[in-house]
């Protein structure tokens, strides 16, 4: 990721380097607002504005992976930016990446069946996570 953004002449700010381990690190799937106020723990000083150019960056590199959801809010995976599945709570909206094996074969059926040069999909599956079901 590092080589990536070096060869865009991408400056690597501290405050971009933290950006960076948040998302590379996190299996949580933060939001910009949870990006920006970790990153401004340790640099005070840091924008949204930062936040927000540095995952573009990111996204237009394939280094982190955007989830929209319908009412309009994104969460963001650097950790697995590649297409596969997520199980996401519609409560505390909690999101997983559960390793499954046969979405590629899914993929590969899917082009077979309709003829299309699969470039990208997404596979979300949504419910109520365990801690939300035993509360309910």
């Amino acid at each position: 990721m590092l080589a990536k953004l070096k060869a865009r002449d991408f400056r690597l700010t501290p405050q971009r380097l933290a950006i960076l381990s948040i998302l590379s690190g996190s299996e949580e799937h933060p939001s910009v607002d949870e990006i920006y106020t970790e990153v401004r723990n340790k640099f005070p000083t840091t924008s949204i504005a930062t936040v927000y150019k540095t995952i573009a960056m990111l996204k237009e590199l394939n280094e982190v992976l955007e989830l929209g959801f319908p009412d309009g809010s994104n969460r963001y995976d650097g950790n697995r930016p590649y297409p596969h599945p997520h199980a996401i709570c519609m409560k505390c909206r909690k999101i997983l990446d559960p390793e499954i094996a046969s979405v590629d074969q899914l993929s590969e059926e899917m082009k077979k069946k309709t003829g299309y040069t699969i470039s990208f999909h997404r596979l979300d599956f949504f419910g109520l996570c365990p801690e939300c079901q035993h509360k309910s």
